[in-house]
C-alpha cells in the first residue's frame, strides 16, 4: 500500500506541473494537487511503518519519489521563470551524487534513514536521517511549492506570498547542500575495496 501511494504521488506531480503550462486559471487545481502531492510524502511512510510494509524496496522508491517530485517542480518553476535555474542545477546535482553514493551503502546492506542507516556519525545522523531534519527539509520543500503556485493563482495580486515562496525556496536550498555533505564524507568507507 506504501509503494502505490508514492507512485501515486508521483503520477499527481505530473498532473500538477503540466496543469501550470496551460496557464495560471489552472493554478488553484494545480495547488490542490500539489498539496494531496506533499502529504502523500509523509502518507506513504506512515502507512509503511503503521502495516509494517518497510522494505528496502520502499526506502528506494521513497527517495526515488522523493527526488522525481523535487526535480519535477523546481525544473518547472525554473522553465517558467518563477525561480532561478540555479536551484534545479544544485539540486539535481546533489541528488545525482548523494544517491550515487547511497547506492553503493545499499549494496553494503545500509539504507539512507532508519535502524541499518549509513550514517555512523550523530552529527551526521542528526543532519540526514532525524525525523527532525527530514521533517524540517519537507515543510521547507512544501511551503516553497505550495506558496510558489500560490504566488501565481490568477486572484492573487499581492506578490507576499510569492515572495516568501522564494525564501522558502532557498531555504530548502540550502537544507538541500547541507544534507547532502554528510553523506558525501560518510561515503568514504563505502569507496574502499
Amino acid at each position: 500500500m506504501a509503494n502505490i501511494i508514492t507512485l501515486s504521488r508521483i503520477f499527481l506531480a505530473f498532473i500538477a506541473m503540466g496543469l501550470l503550462f496551460l496557464g495560471n486559471q489552472y493554478a488553484l487545481v494545480s495547488l490542490i494537487l500539489t498539496i494531496f502531492v506533499m502529504w502523500f510524502d509523509g502518507l506513504d511512510g506512515y502507512v509503511a511503518r503503521k502495516f509494517n510494509e518497510s522494505s528496502k524496496l520502499g526506502a528506494v522508491l521513497d527517495i526515488m519519489g522523493d527526488r522525481i517530485v523535487e526535480n519535477l517542480y523546481w525544473i518547472v518553476f525554473a522553465s517558467l521563470g518563477w525561480i532561478s535555474v540555479l536551484v534545479p542545477i544544485i539540486v539535481l546535482t546533489r541528488g545525482i551524487i548523494t544517491d550515487s553514493l547511497r547506492s553503493l551503502a545499499l549494496e553494503k546492506g545500509f539504507t539512507p534513514f532508519g535502524e541499518k542507516t549509513m550514517m555512523q556519525g550523530k552529527i551526521a545522523k542528526f543532519i540526514v536521517a532525524s525525523n527532525f531534519s527530514r521533517f524540517t527539509y519537507a515543510v521547507c520543500k512544501a511551503a516553497a511549492f505550495v506558496l510558489l503556485i500560490a504566488g501565481h493563482l490568477s486572484f492573487n495580486s499581492n506578490h507576499t506570498v510569492y515572495i516568501i515562496g522564494l525564501i522558502c525556496t532557498y531555504i530548502a536550498v540550502i537544507f538541500c547542500v547541507l544534507r547532502g555533505l554528510p553523506v558525501i564524507f560518510e561515503s568514504k568507507r563505502f569507496l574502499k575495496d
